[in-house]
């Protein structure tokens, strides 16, 4: 039977706990919210919403084509120029997501006879454009510079190391200047995912690598996403202007896929600008994500200590994670279920999301429900 091999996967993933399903929203929820990743609370921002609406009344509900042909507004250059501008870098290209600019940056950066230095700790985008790129990859230990060091000095030819700025599992920060150091000491490019840092870290929320002082550095490039703080979708490649121009010439996620939505580009540059003029709006993220942890360990959670807004609490086991996530829900609270494959290490976790907008009082009922319903 076609496909036949699917039922007993399927089977084997009722058995270990691993099985997923959709779980469709309604425009209102009743739910307090920590597992989304709408870090700066602008998802539903009327301005965001407005600039969304207004893109879409001006530039349709598509943008008809790639962005070679049709895909390329003058709303697209306008928010690529803003993104460029905040973040310190040269240049920027907008991406239909945060995964096909991810895609592009590795793949069109490690040709053949190149060397691809890629943490443990990586995103799945970021492993699969190592699998997609003509480069050699090698794995090394998490957030461990001296590794990359061991690894840079095998190989003679072109080499990058990738890795995301804030690993999306526990929320832990890349040694992003010992990683430049190594780079630089065998004249390796670095690129770093920048998810979850935008709108987090740095002054004002202008991302990890400006932070660490590696901004329009020219051997630095910087992805990073619009879903998350920006609370909208698409993604972005930062770094030298020669690099993007490579990029439009090289990139089959860019070449070969339609623009990002007008709609999305309206809501990311209304995001951006909003966070221009509210910057605490960073710091608050961090404040909270730093307060969930200080509440959850004192209550005798396992948790790993934030470096930006993901917070990460320890689950007995897979099946123990799901049902401490289900319970939670039950009780008002969604939280996000971490478990294999998701997690390189095996450990489950429960995956909480600090939000900017979040509230004293809601900090404490998040903290107070976990605790009840601890497996």
């Amino acid at each position: 039977m076609a496909f036949g091999w699917i039922d007993e996967q399927a089977e084997l993933r009722r058995r270990a706990g691993l099985v997923r399903t959709l779980r469709p929203r309604p425009a209102e929820s009743p739910l307090l919210d920590l597992a989304s990743n709408d870090y700066l609370g602008l998802a539903h921002h009327p301005a965001i919403a407005e600039g969304a609406a207004e893109a879409a009344r001006t530039w349709g509900g598509g943008s008809t084509g790639s962005r070679l042909v049709t895909g390329t507004t003058e709303l697209h250059t306008e928010l690529e120029r803003e993104l460029a501008d905040f973040c310190g870098f040269e240049a920027a290209l907008v991406f239909s997501s945060g995964y096909a600019a991810n895609l592009a940056a590795v793949t069109t950066l490690a040709p053949h006879g190149s060397l691809i230095v890629s943490d443990a700790g990586n995103h799945a985008s970021l492993i699969d454009g190592c699998r997609l790129a003509r480069g050699t990859t090698q794995v090394v230990p998490h957030s461990d510079p001296e590794a990359v060091r061991k690894a840079l000095r095998t190989h003679e030819g072109p080499a990058v190391l990738v890795s995301d700025t804030v690993f999306s599992v526990d929320g832990d920060a890349a040694p992003l200047a010992a990683y430049a150091e190594a780079c630089r000491e065998r004249g390796a490019g670095l690129v770093v995912d920048d998810a979850h840092g935008l709108g987090v870290l740095g002054d004002g929320g202008q991302g990890a690598p400006y932070a660490a002082g590696l901004a329009g550095a020219e051997d630095v490039v910087v992805t990073a996403t619009l879903s998350k703080s920006l609370g909208s979708q698409g993604g972005v490649v930062l770094g030298p202007a020669r690099v993007i121009d490579h990029l439009v010439n090289a990139a089959r996620t860019f070449i070969f896929d339609t623009g990002l939505a007008p709609a999305a580009a309206g809501a990311a540059l209304a995001a951006l600008r909003l966070l221009r003029g509210e910057p605490e709006r960073a710091a608050r993220a961090r404040a909270v994500a730093a307060e969930l942890h200080t509440r959850l360990t004192a209550a005798g959670h396992e948790a790993v200590r934030p470096d930006a807004a993901v917070v990460s609490v320890r689950a007995p086991s897979p099946e123990g994670a799901v049902r401490w996530a289900a319970d939670c829900r039950t009780a008002g609270l969604a939280v996000g279920c971490f478990r294999p494959p998701s997690v390189p290490d095996g450990i489950s976790r429960l995956r909480l999301t600090a939000r900017a907008d979040l509230s004293g009082a809601q900090i404490e009922r998040a903290v107070r429900v976990i605790g009840e319903t601890r497996p």
